[in-house]
């Protein structure tokens, strides 16, 4: 399957024009049995360490486990049910993770879930343009991944990731399969980008 196919449902049509880099990124959920390999993974932790951070601290942190190995296991065990039944697939799961506070100031960085998905956002659009495609994920048994994975409490999980080759979604079942092939949408910027004051509108 190529990612960057522009018939793909996935591939949306935008009200003004948007870079094929960011386009093709979407959150799949059908992986191959094709591995990343571990210069490829490299290859993306590289560019997400090149998300802008507050005061450049960098705080993000990946813990990650190949299909077939015991950490593997564990981020999956620790999902939600409906998160399980299409990850067992992904090359790779990670825990995406936050250091809580400044290094350079001992102090909290209120920053730090916000730069770590700064830095998911840039791996992803990396991988799609290697044809690798993830998926992150809010559903996970927090206090479970914590004991399971012996997290120190310096550190915040900020969300599961599931990357690899994507596939077809014909061998998912329902209601994976039509949430793979419905289009994506989005709000028109003129529902969230306002010049001089905002509306006056509940949000």
């Amino acid at each position: 399957m190529n990612p960057t196919d522009t018939s793909h449902p996935k591939i949306p049509t935008t009200h003004h024009p948007v870079s094929s880099f960011v386009l093709n990124r979407w959150s799949v959920r059908s992986f191959s049995d094709q591995m990343i390999s571990p210069t490829i993974l490299d290859h993306l932790f590289e560019a997400a360490s090149w998300a802008p951070s507050s005061m450049n601290e960098q705080p993000w942190v990946y813990l990650y486990g190949w299909r077939g190995d015991a950490l593997f296991e564990t981020i999956w065990n620790c999902l939600l049910p409906g998160n399980q039944p299409w990850t067992k697939n992904a090359s790779v799961l990670m825990l995406c993770l936050a250091k809580k506070n400044h290094a350079s100031l001992g102090k909290p960085n209120k920053y730090h879930l916000y730069d770590v998905g700064a830095a998911n956002q840039t791996l992803l659009v990396e991988a799609a343009s290697l044809g690798i495609l993830g998926h992150q994920m809010g559903g996970f048994d927090n206090p479970k991944i914590l004991e399971a994975l012996n997290i120190p409490n310096t550190l915040e999980p900020a969300v599961c990731l599931a990357l690899g080759y994507p596939d077809t979604a014909d061998k998912l079942e329902e209601p994976f399969y039509t949430r793979e092939i419905s289009p994506r949408t989005r709000k028109a910027t003129e529902m969230f980008a306002f010049q001089g004051k905002l509306p006056e509108t509940d949000f």
